[in-house]
């Protein structure tokens, strides 16, 4: 004889196989194991938190532990994940990032917020604050020198094509200015030590420069990214006139393939392995003396296999570093480049994340980025 709670489980099952619900309804997460009750979608356990912070709009349960009436289950029968996206997600911008499993807490939750809390996504909401072309605020930027934090002016303008911040709220001059088709944005909230934390990155002749920012709102820092990417977005479609938005959303803001701290040595090979922190966005892969510095120590241009690049693990004979055990050896055209990870996972990682950058076919404008390099030992 089945108990009502066996009889609940085997129905929440029932309805788990319905299309839609297998993945979370708000990051895509497979198979949750969590559910609103209120709103009648089925999210993972992550997500399941974020919701108790609307615990107005949105209740939650666990489908395996906890107990259900037959009017919840009724609920979740009649909405359900894919009914519940075309609710609330009828208006949402191509811009808009929507977040995965994998992105940070603070985009997720803001997302979560958006669509069940403001409801900005239903006819009628407000999206004015990141769609609008125009955007200043203040936000605490890390000083380049001295790493501390201070209120700085920011202004994205469309009309200008750039995002700038000023020292002085009522200056005339900006302190940067850059150029909204070299900009890209990413939330960095492990390497920045706050939750909010926003990485923005511009090429300042050929060279990336750094700036860290956040703001105590969430929301706000979450309206300043995707202000950005409009502003990204709105730029590429001028710049490729025709071209589907499909194609150019992954290039609106991307994260950095991948990043961490090798080893490396100078090009004489005499030199001892100093640790450094690596990233790679694209084909450039950048190495810096701490994660937060404003430029590089230098730069390594990875272009394809068929133009003289390459990558293969350890290192040169009589080559050893003095304490990770794990070499890379990156070849290009013109040097050599000696690397070490402190673990087999994390060396495996590296030569996987180079290697996608060998096996794609560069494009024309990366043969201008390639000419343009300067190798920095």
């Amino acid at each position: 004889m089945f108990s009502e709670r066996d009889k609940s489980r085997k129905r929440l099952m029932e309805l788990l196989d319905k299309p839609g619900n297998r993945t979370c309804a708000d990051c895509a997460a497979a198979d949750p194991e969590w559910a609103s009750y209120t709103l009648g979608v089925f999210v993972c356990h992550s997500c399941s938190g974020l919701h108790r912070n609307i615990a107005q709009i949105s209740k939650v349960k666990s489908l395996l532990l906890d107990p259900w009436t037959a009017a919840q289950l009724e609920l979740m029968d009649s909405v359900g994940n894919l009914a519940a996206k075309a609710q609330y997600e009828q208006t949402v911008p191509a811009f808009y990032y929507r977040p995965t499993s994998n992105d940070c807490a603070l985009l997720r939750e803001q997302w979560i917020r958006a669509k069940y809390e403001r409801k900005e996504f239903m006819p009628g909401g407000s999206q004015e604050s990141y769609s609008a072309g125009y955007r200043e605020g203040f936000l605490w930027k890390r000083g380049r020198d001295n790493g501390q934090y201070l209120n700085r002016k920011f202004v994205l303008s469309e009309r200008e094509g750039a995002l700038k911040y000023f020292v002085k709220p009522d200056g005339r001059e900006p302190k940067a200015f850059m150029s909204i088709g070299a900009v890209n944005a990413s939330f960095q909230p492990s390497k920045m030590g706050t939750a909010h934390g926003l990485q923005i990155t511009y090429l300042k002749d050929n060279v990336t420069r750094n700036i860290f920012v956040y703001h105590d709102d969430g929301k706000e820092m979450v309206d300043w990214f995707n202000a950005i990417r409009a502003a990204r977005l709105h730029y590429l479609q001028a710049a490729f006139p025709g071209a589907p938005a499909a194609d150019l959303l992954p290039r609106v803001t991307r994260d950095f393939a991948k990043e961490g701290f090798m080893e490396k040595t100078g090009p004489k090979r005499t030199e001892a392995f100093k640790k450094r922190w690596f990233s790679m966005d694209e084909r450039r892969l950048m190495y810096f003396k701490d994660p937060l510095d404003a430029y590089a120590r230098g730069q390594v241009f990875i272009g394809s296999r068929d133009n003289g690049y390459g990558v293969l693990p350890g290192l040169p004979s009589g080559v050893q570093s003095s304490r990770w055990q794990f070499g890379i050896t990156v070849a290009t055209p013109d040097r050599i480049f000696l690397l070490a990870c402190e673990s087999e996972r994390e060396r495996t990682d590296w030569l996987a994340t180079i290697r996608t950058a060998l096996d794609r076919p560069m494009l024309p404008p990366e043969y201008a980025v390639e000419a343009s390099f300067k190798h920095k030992p």
